[in-house]
This record gives C-alpha cells, sequence and structure tokens, in this order.
C-alpha cells in the first residue's frame, strides 16, 4: 500500500495537469478519505479543486457491472479512500447527501481509477455533424468561427456553411475556380467597412488564380470581388492574417504575400513546390516545401531554415502557446515535430501510419489534432496521443479546430465532419452508430495494417485485454474466418473495431491484374482530378521501376515518382531490394527522376532496339561497313559486339526553363550578384534554345526539326560564358541545357575547338579537376558532377550515316576522367561514366579514331572494372565496352598477348562482384574471344 505522502504528491501532480487540460465542468472537489468506512467528509479532507463545466462521463470503477456517474454541470465531491483492508472511492452528491462508494480489493492504486475518469471527462470527441455536399475529394477546409466552415474541393466548389443549429449547418455555394480547388482561407470583416461586411473566403487551385469572394452574399457570389494572378501552377496552400494579408503557396515553389489584394513579395528559395504556408504576422512567413525544409521569411528575405523532415512537408501551425514558443509541422515522413523559431525541435509525434497532410493547434486545449493518408485524425496533449478518430475514407486531407475546441476534417470521400467533446453538440445516437458502423464496414487491404498469417491471429480474446496506446490496430480472426482491424481507444478504454480485412492475408496468396498474378494491387489516387488507379507490385519489383511504369501508363506526370515510391513503401512494409543504378532526382521539380525506361537505362540514340544492359536481350547490330577482316565467330546468344549507343536525353524542359529563369530572376534582384544575370542578347539566345530543345525532343523522325535552327559556333561560346561566370549553385540548368544540345544537335559540336572548349567548360562548372572531393559531395556539386558525366556521354554518338565523337579531343578527356576521385562517386555518377566508356567503344567499332585515344580509353574501363564492388549496373556497362574492346581488336587482328593477360584479371574482378547470369555470360564470351 502506498503512503499517503506519495498519494498526496501524485494526487497533486495530476490535478495540476487536469486544471492545465481542462477548463470547467463545474466545480469538483477532490477530498483526501484516509479514514474509516463512509465517513461524511468535511472540508478539512479537501485536497483541491477542479473547475471542469459542462461535460458528463462515465468510467468504470473496477467492479465489473459497477459504473459511477460524474455530473460536471453541478458541484459534485469525488473522494479517496484508502484502509489497511481495501483501498475505496466514492462520490459524493450534495444535493440528495448520499455517499456512493465501493471497494477496489484488486486495485494496489485505487486514485488512479478515479483520477482516470475525471481526466477523460469532457476528454473524447465524437461526432457532431455530417455535412455533404460536395462530389469529391475536399483538399481543405478551415473554421474562423464556431459557426462558420469554409471548405474546398476537386469538385470546383468553395462551400461556407453556417451553422443553423447544434449540429447543423447550411451550406452557400461559390464557383471558386475552373478546374480543381487546393487551398482555402479567411479573411474576417474589416474595420472600414463596405464590401466585406461578413469577411471574405480566399480559395486557390489547379488553375493557379487566387479567387476573393466576398461572404456578404446570401446566395453566393457568381464571380469573385477579386482575382490574384501570379503563380504559374497549381495554388496549393493559402493562409492570412486578421488584416487581410494574404499567404500563398505553389507547385512553381514559391510563395506569394499579397496586402490589399496586391502582391507584395514573392518568396524564392525552395527548389520544389511550396505545399504549406503559415502567415505568422505582417511581416513574417513560414513556409513548407516537398524539399523537405521550412523556411521563415522577413518580408522577402530569407531568415531562417529548418531542417528534420525526411520528406515533403505538407502543413504548418503555430503552437497553442503562441509563436514565441514556436510552431509545428506535419510531413510525408509520418511525423509532427515541434520547433522553436530558433530551429529546435522540441518534440517529434509519432503515430501516423502514412503521410501526415494537416494539422491545426485546438486553441481551448492547448492540443494538436493532424491528419493523413491513414484514415484518421489524431489528437495530441501533452506530448501524447490522447485519441484517434477514424474515418470512413482513406485521406483526411484537411483539418481544423474551432474556436470551441470543436474539430472539423476534410477527406476523400467528399465529406465534412466536426466532431466535439461538448456533449449539447454531439449528434444524435442513431447518427453516431452509423458513423461507427460505416467505419467498421470499411474493407481495409492487409498490406495497410501488416502481412501475417491467419493461423497466426488470436481470436476474438485478444480483445479483452487493453490495447498498449491510442491508435494501436490489431488483426482478429472471428468465428467464421474472416479477419477483422480493431483500434484501441485510451478514451473509452475499449477496442473500436475498424474494418474487415481483405486481399492477401499471408505472404503465399497472390492478387489477378490484368492476367498476371502480383502480391500487392494497390488503388492510388496520384493526382487532383485522376479516379482511383491500380498500381501492381511484386515485393521483388524495384519500387522505382514499378513507379515509373505505372505513371508512363496511365500517362501522368514523373513529378509524382517520389511519393508513388513512398506510397508502395509505406504499404510494403518498406521492403526495399537492390537498384539496378542509383536514381536521380530531377532538380527542377524535386520529384521527377531522369528515367528513359523502365529499368533506368539511357534512352537508345538511333535504334528502337532492346536495351541489352537489362539482361534480358540483346542489340542486333546495326547495318555498318565492313570490317577490315571478317569478324570472329559469334557464340551461340552472344552479345557482342553492340553497336549502339546510348544516350541521356531524358528532361522536363520546361521545368528546366522555369527553373533557369528563377535563378537568372535571383541574380538580378540581388545588387552583389546583378552583373552575372544574362544580358538581353543572351536571354533571347537561352529562349532559342530551350525552344530548340523542345522541339527536337517532340519530334518525329518523319518530320526533323529544320536543320537552320541549330545553334551556331558563337551561340556556344555564349553558353559557355554563362556557365563559367554563374555561381556553382546556379549551374546546373545550364550544365543540363547543354547535355540536351549535345544528345540532339550533333552536328553544332563536330569542330574540335568547339567539342573541346565544351568540354573544358563542363568540367570547370562540375569542379571535376578541384580538391578536395570531399565524401559526400555537397548536393549542387554532386547534381553537376551527374549532370556533366550525362552530357560527355552524349558527345559519342553513332548514327546511320554519321559517327560523333572521333575529335582529337577524346585522349585528354578520357585522361581526365581517369583522374578523378573514384571512390566518391555516387552510383549514378559511376553509371554515367560507365556510359561513356561504353559509348567511345561503339564509335570505335564504327568509326575511324584517333590511335591515341585507345591507351586512355582502355585506362578508363580498367579504373572502373578494378573498383566497383557496389553498382551491378556500372560494373556491366564497363564489362560491355571491355567487350567491344577485345571484338574490335580481334575483328583487326590487332589483340596482342600482353593486352590478353592485362583483361584476363579483369574478367575474373567482375564475376567475382557480381555473379549474375548476363554477367558470367558476356565474361564467357570475352573469355573465348581472348582464347
Amino acid at each position: 500500500m502506498a503512503s499517503t505522502d506519495d498519494f498526496n504528491k501524485q494526487l497533486a501532480q495530476r490535478v495540476k495537469q487536469f486544471q492545465k487540460t481542462y477548463k470547467g465542468l463545474g466545480q469538483v472537489t477532490l477530498y483526501d478519505a484516509h479514514k474509516a468506512f463512509n465517513v461524511q467528509l468535511d472540508n478539512a479532507n479537501v485536497l483541491g479543486f477542479v473547475n471542469v463545466t459542462g461535460y458528463n462521463t462515465a468510467y468504470q470503477n473496477g467492479t465489473p457491472g459497477s459504473t459511477y456517474q460524474i455530473a460536471g454541470s453541478k458541484p459534485v465531491s469525488s473522494y479517496f479512500w484508502l484502509n489497511s483492508l481495501h483501498p475505496t472511492f466514492g462520490v459524493h452528491d450534495p444535493d440528495s447527501g448520499l455517499d456512493q462508494t465501493t471497494s477496489l480489493k484488486d486495485n494496489p492504486q485505487p486514485w488512479w481509477v478515479l483520477l482516470a475518469g475525471l481526466y477523460n471527462m469532457g476528454h473524447l470527441y465524437k461526432l457532431s455533424a455530417v455535412l455533404s455536399a460536395h462530389s469529391s475529394d475536399v483538399r481543405d477546409l478551415i473554421a474562423p468561427t464556431n459557426d462558420l466552415i469554409l471548405s474546398v474541393s476537386r469538385d470546383s466548389l468553395a462551400i461556407a456553411w453556417r451553422r443553423d443549429g447544434p449540429n447543423g449547418f447550411t451550406p452557400t455555394t461559390y464557383s471558386a475556380g475552373s478546374r480543381f480547388v487546393n487551398s482555402v482561407t479567411y479573411i474576417p470583416p474589416q474595420k472600414n467597412g463596405g464590401p466585406g461586411s461578413q469577411g471574405y473566403i480566399v480559395t486557390g487551385g489547379q488553375d493557379t488564380v487566387i479567387n476573393v469572394f466576398d461572404l456578404s452574399h446570401p446566395d453566393g457570389a457568381k464571380e469573385p470581388t477579386f482575382t490574384l494572378l501570379g503563380h504559374r501552377e497549381n495554388v496549393c496552400a493559402l493562409d492570412s492574417t486578421p488584416s487581410g494579408t494574404i499567404v500563398s503557396g505553389s507547385w512553381d515553389s514559391t510563395a506569394r504575400v499579397w496586402k490589399n489584394f496586391q502582391q507584395v513579395h514573392e518568396l524564392r528559395g525552395h527548389s520544389h513546390s511550396v505545399w504549406a504556408v503559415l502567415a505568422v504576422d505582417e511581416d513574417q512567413t513560414l513556409t513548407g516545401s516537398a524539399d523537405k525544409t521550412i523556411a521563415l521569411w522577413q518580408g522577402s528575405k530569407l531568415a531562417h531554415r529548418y531542417t528534420g523532415h525526411t520528406d515533403a512537408v505538407r502543413g504548418l501551425s503555430i503552437l497553442p502557446e503562441g509563436i514565441d514558443i514556436g510552431f509545428a509541422s506535419c510531413s510525408n515522413d509520418g511525423t509532427v515535430k515541434l520547433w522553436t523559431l530558433g530551429g529546435d525541435v522540441l518534440h517529434q509525434f509519432d503515430g501516423h501510419t502514412s503521410f501526415v497532410y494537416s494539422l491545426a493547434a485546438i486553441a481551448e486545449t492547448g492540443s494538436l489534432i493532424s491528419s493523413g493518408e491513414d484514415r484518421t485524425a489524431r489528437i495530441w496533449e501533452d506530448g501524447e496521443l490522447v485519441q484517434t478518430l477514424t474515418h470512413p475514407a482513406i485521406s483526411v486531407w484537411t483539418v481544423d479546430a474551432m474556436p470551441n475546441g470543436d474539430i472539423v476534417t476534410g477527406c476523400s470521400d467528399g465529406v465534412v465532419r466536426v466532431f466535439s467533446r461538448n456533449e449539447s453538440r454531439w449528434a444524435n445516437a442513431e447518427t453516431i452508430q452509423a458513423f461507427e458502423n460505416q467505419v467498421a464496414s470499411q474493407a481495409i487491404p492487409s498490406e495497410s495494417v501488416g502481412d501475417v498469417k491467419k493461423t497466426d491471429l488470436p481470436g476474438p480474446e485478444a480483445l479483452e485485454r487493453s490495447g498498449n496506446k491510442d491508435g494501436q490496430v490489431i488483426m482478429v480472426r472471428t468465428a467464421s474466418g474472416s479477419v477483422e482491424a480493431h483500434e484501441w481507444s485510451a478514451g473509452q478504454r475499449k477496442w473500436v473495431k475498424i474494418g474487415d480485412v481483405v486481399d492477401a492475408v499471408g505472404q503465399n496468396r497472390k492478387q489477378l491484374y490484368n492476367g498476371k498474378e502480383y502480391d500487392y494491387v494497390f488503388k492510388v489516387d496520384i493526382k487532383d482530378g485522376a479516379p482511383p488507379l491500380s498500381l501492381p507490385y511484386n515485393a521483388t519489383d524495384n519500387p522505382y521501376s514499378a513507379a515509373q511504369k505505372f505513371l508512363a501508363e496511365n500517362e501522368l506526370s514523373m513529378e509524382y515518382i517520389d511519393q508513388v515510391v513512398g506510397f508502395i513503401e509505406k504499404n510494403t512494409g518498406g521492403f526495399k531490394v537492390e537498384q539496378q543504378s542509383q536514381q536521380f532526382v530531377d532538380p527542377y521539380t524535386g520529384a521527377s527522376r531522369y528515367q528513359a525506361n523502365p529499368t533506368s537505362a539511357p534512352s537508345n540514340n538511333i535504334t528502337t532496339y532492346s536495351d541489352p544492359f537489362t539482361g534480358g536481350s540483346r542489340y542486333a547490330p546495326a547495318s555498318t561497313h565492313a570490317a577490315a577482316t571478317p569478324p570472329p565467330p559469334k557464340p551461340v546468344n552472344s552479345i557482342l559486339p553492340v553497336r549502339t549507343a546510348l544516350g541521356f536525353k531524358q528532361a522536363n524542359i520546361p521545368a528546366m526553363e522555369n527553373k533557369f529563369k528563377q535563378l537568372n530572376e535571383g541574380l538580378s534582384g540581388d545588387p552583389n550578384t546583378s552583373s552575372l544575370a544574362l544580358t538581353p542578347l543572351e536571354f533571347k539566345l537561352f529562349n532559342r534554345s530551350f525552344a530548340l530543345m523542345n522541339a527536337k525532343a517532340h519530334s518525329s523522325p518523319k518530320v526533323p526539326v529544320e536543320t537552320s535552327a541549330e545553334l551556331s559556333q558563337k551561340d556556344i561560346d555564349i553558353i559557355a560564358d554563362v556557365l563559367a561566370r554563374w555561381p556553382s549553385l546556379q549551374r546546373f540548368p545550364v550544365v543540363d541545357l547543354l547535355r540536351l544540345l549535345i544528345a540532339y544537335s550533333p552536328n553544332t559540336f563536330e569542330a574540335p575547338q568547339t567539342s573541346q572548349k565544351l568540354i573544358d567548360a563542363l568540367f570547370e562548372a562540375s569542379e571535376w579537376k578541384s580538391e578536395p572531393w570531399p565524401s559526400p559531395l555537397p548536393k549542387h556539386r554532386e547534381t553537376n558532377v551527374l549532370l556533366t558525366l550525362r552530357a560527355l556521354s552524349n558527345l559519342f554518338q553513332v548514327g546511320p550515316h554519321k559517327v560523333v565523337g572521333t575529335g582529337p579531343w577524346v585522349p585528354g578527356l578520357f585522361t581526365t576522367l581517369a583522374a578523378g576521385p573514384y571512390s566518391v562517386l555516387t552510383k549514378t555518377q559511376k553509371v554515367a561514366l560507365a556510359t561513356i566508356a561504353f559509348n567511345y567503344s561503339v564509335v570505335e567499332l564504327i568509326g575511324k579514331v584517333d590511335p591515341l585515344a585507345a591507351p586512355a580509353h582502355v585506362s578508363l574501363v580498367t579504373l572502373i572494372l578494378n573498383n566497383e564492388r557496389e553498382d551491378n549496373e556500372t560494373g556491366y556497362r564497363a564489362l560491355v565496352a571491355l567487350g567491344n574492346i577485345v571484338y574490335n581488336a580481334k575483328s583487326q587482328g590487332s589483340l596482342s598477348d600482353v593486352a590478353a593477360a592485362a583483361y584476363r584479371p579483369l574478367l575474373t574482378n567482375v564475376a567475382t562482384a557480381f555473379p549474375e547470369e548476363r554477367v558470367l555470360s558476356l565474361v564467357q564470351e570475352i573469355k573465348a574471344l581472348l582464347g
């Protein structure tokens, strides 16, 4: 038995916590009752008071079947009793004068039973209202007053919901855009009177326009009062200050600040979409981005950058205690973080099982509410998850809190729901039961709760044991053999059914899709306006390849590849397999990755033959001039020779151009860098270059772009000069433009002096010859190196009537490349380097090359094969290059015994490092050529 001092100490702590969290249920008096059984308590026994008005709660006293009620609408005396025989507690009703007491023989700490009941008084949220008027996903909402909710949807509508009863709201509809409306905020009535006497609803969406509607129109305004233009892509985030300042965020990677409905600041600093904005005050703004960072802006100047999230930042909120304490953020990484303005992470909430889209502060209780892709809204208090509100919809896109503490959510089922802790605002029992039944009847894919065998699942008896924490999900096997998912409600102290588990429970069960069996067939809501799509996936698949194939087959932008990969990894338990090559994030959109086909190999420059680097098939030899001597006999299923070079042509050219112009504007707008910005003549040239590349990238071989559109030597000189003078951080779009110019306009670089100047400019831009080479490289340098290597790879091309890449600059190129620190390169950089070596081996087969280039080329191939032990794609491409070298020498009768002896250890190295079929088969083919 605990001592009285221990009891008083713990009780005082609990009362303090209770008083901090809950305000006013009437006066609850807490007594010390270390006396004889059923003795009348008096003031001498009072331990403290808790004011908690307006709610009722029932709590279990520990004896099955005995439930006591504490009514907060009138003063209630709750007391504890400890004696040597039985711990007891009771409730005293001053109106009736009756004491209700009960013995708790099996509970060593009885006060915690009562205090748990007190702590949960008014704590549980229950459904208050269901608002159904939208016909598609509710993407954003705000509840600025207790009687007004503003919501927007993919149905292109905005709705103002005005309260007409405890749980009733009347909708007023606004045509908020021509496409999908994704963001909303509210401007309260202004003191100067005039239009907007009831405030304004502000909306943004895919049509890039911000519309401002006057809420005083009783039937909804047909046209916006103000239209704000400036963003170039989807306006996905909005916020405002009480005075009417608006902050917007967009897929165009910018945030903008608007005062008096005019733009005053454009905030540039994020490299990807700005998914979240928060108007801290009239001069300070917080922004969160798909680049995984948060930025604090003072006016238009970046004041601080916060890093810590590992995926896109989706939501921001000032902490309930105020901005002086800090702010909260949520992310696709599944976490909610609390930050100080100085950048320290105060706390991290882990509980969501998928992307977290939205969060808001509950001012009345000092709590936070978050929502996400796991069907839930979650309430956090004092650093803990205290309640999980599961919805009958996959995506709970948005959440907000009314001033009175009620919670409002918007979901992918098109429904707005209100939840309250105030019993007077709860929906009727039938509506609440219907909602709970709707949640319980949901079909939950097994992959979202974990893959287990039915025979390993417990029966219903598991529901008799308490859960570990709120929101914990378990699966139970019913008597009929079905599998149910149940979620622990800490507030209700019981398991709540949240759905029936369907699809493949157990690793041996497959699902059919288009006639093929898969471990998973997901339903994915990938982008605005698109219906759910089927994404088939096997546990052994490369998630990036599966994601790219899914996007390509559904004609969706590669911008979404990171989100699809994240979805796959989250819903398959993060299962990963070794990839052929590490993928590269598109520096313009932050999501698109350069992938020319599902195997991540570069695109085929000339033919449509299958890529031999997948190991599935080989290149058929292209039509060529007769060899100097008859080629050696080819073994059955031979690969060599490979006569088709590979090119890196994949690019999001509009995004590249936009990023280039943004960076130029940034240089121009800063007095310290304005001299580096483009001149009008240079700007005109770059516009023409981007237009030319866009035309060539989308032209048909039957309708080629006019050769008169090619760039001149002077044009190339200008581009190289800009590349040289721009800072390293800003160079990457210029390097990437050169990569495409080389790929699509090889004639431009035919003159040796042009090629040499270009190579020198690229090595300078990537700092290839600079020391030191830290590991890992800074991100901007890593990007520049990768794009440089891909550009250099494009220098070597073989066409039906022309071979490119045979100039006197080749030996020096290979010597410089081989001098670089190979161990510092990333997988994607190594793949690009090996592709350079391979492409030149193709040129050697067909064209007339500088004899001085051969030794330098062999040295580069030898470097790769001697050092590569991690990436099989890099090793295989270098091995094909060696195979071409050997085949060519054998064909020309120039293969010496010394060379053959030098090549054999390389074959042993690569076979040992990558003992896979395609490698071993090619090794045997080369060995046969060596004799």
